[in-house]
């Protein structure tokens, strides 16, 4: 009897947990490039001239006010081993008010049996929640009206579509054709009625890339530079071709630290809603970050082990990176985030 063959449903799946694993279990940082955040400093102020109990992490993101300036990076969801680890982030995302982005829906739109891993609305019923998936999808039959499908079922304020064009590559089931993918983005953008963001997945944004991105109609850009996960580390692991597997090795110091490319892409889009993350592990790195032009700061990884654990992990997790960035502001007297974003006390190193 012939043996059967997964259909691509499951093997989505498959995927999506072995990524999970692999991102616990094996070393998947660059090699040889840091965020670059390392390269800053703040000038520490003696005389704060602020009540420590007085700091507010308040911002808006988006015009709507939100209670940090914090996000959950978009990670995981499309198995079972990704239900868990959603929801205990979107409850205490919740409680402490951090935004939230899931995992690729295409998961979900591909296999109905996994949407569940997917539904977080009711226990994150007030913060900002994204659905996400991956703009070569567009290519590759997605259009506009799955893309409202992927918004509905996570119930989300928003579509963030990541570009991963190398991760693709290096994938053994990778879709690699990203030909005419701008035009896409823009119809996209202009037939959705939700706002539509775009991330990279930890090669960072060229400015010219984000120019063109804003143009047409992205409302927002994460610029998820080197200096954490590299998927293409990632993607190592998983590779069956021993050919890719070992070519990988020669880009484990690749793409744009995260620093550089906040800083060019805001020094050219200063208007443009702006998310850091890639490789982002502190409140020290938030508030870096958020001074060097960022709206929002966030984390992917360096969250998995906790949420993989239980929500009272994922909460001191997330409860230190918020004392961090409250300590960080009242050492320079910075007493709101827009006086952090303000702020003149952030110096390169000599």
């Amino acid at each position: 009897m012939r043996e059967r063959q997964p259909d691509a449903a499951s093997l989505t799946e498959q995927r999506k947990s072995e990524h999970i694993r692999i991102c616990l279990e094996q070393p998947v940082s660059g090699v040889g490039i840091t965020t670059g955040l390392e390269k800053y400093r703040f000038i520490h102020q003696a005389l704060p001239e602020v009540d420590f109990r007085e700091i507010d992490l308040r911002t808006q993101w988006l015009g709507k006010e939100v209670r940090t300036p914090l996000l959950i990076s978009s990670m995981t969801g499309g198995s079972s081993h990704a239900a868990p680890i959603n929801r205990r982030l979107a409850v205490v995302a919740e409680a402490r008010g951090w935004a939230m982005g899931v995992g690729s829906v295409r998961a979900a739109v591909e296999n109905p049996k996994v949407v569940s891993t997917f539904r977080i609305r009711d226990l994150a019923p007030t913060i900002p929640l994204y659905s996400n998936i991956g703009a070569v999808q567009l290519n590759v039959g997605m259009g506009v009206e799955l893309c409202r499908r992927a918004v509905e079922l996570v119930e989300a304020d928003g579509l963030i579509l990541h570009l991963n064009a190398m991760q693709e590559v290096f994938q053994p089931e990778g879709d690699v054709n990203f030909s005419g993918l701008l035009r896409r983005i823009e119809q996209l953008c202009h037939e959705l009625d939700v706002p539509v963001g775009v991330k990279e997945v930890g090669w960072g944004i060229a400015p010219d890339t984000a120019k063109q991105l804003a143009d047409v109609g992205v409302a927002f850009i994460d610029v998820a530079g080197a200096g954490g996960t590299s998927w293409s580390q990632v993607e190592k692991q998983r590779a069956r071709n021993v050919v890719m597997q070992r070519a990988a090795e020669a880009f484990a110091d690749w793409g744009i630290p995260t620093a550089d490319s906040l800083q060019q892409v805001h020094k050219v889009l200063p208007n443009q809603p702006i998310i850091a993350s890639g490789g982002l592990h502190t409140g020290v790195d938030a508030a870096k970050s958020i001074a060097l032009g960022a709206q929002l700061a966030g984390f992917g990884r360096s969250l998995l082990a906790a949420a993989a654990d239980s929500e009272e992990a994922v909460d001191e997790v997330l409860a230190q990176v918020e004392a961090e960035l409250r300590i960080t502001m009242f050492g320079i007297g910075a007493r709101t985030i827009d006086e952090l974003r303000q702020t003149d006390r952030l110096v390169r190193k000599p």
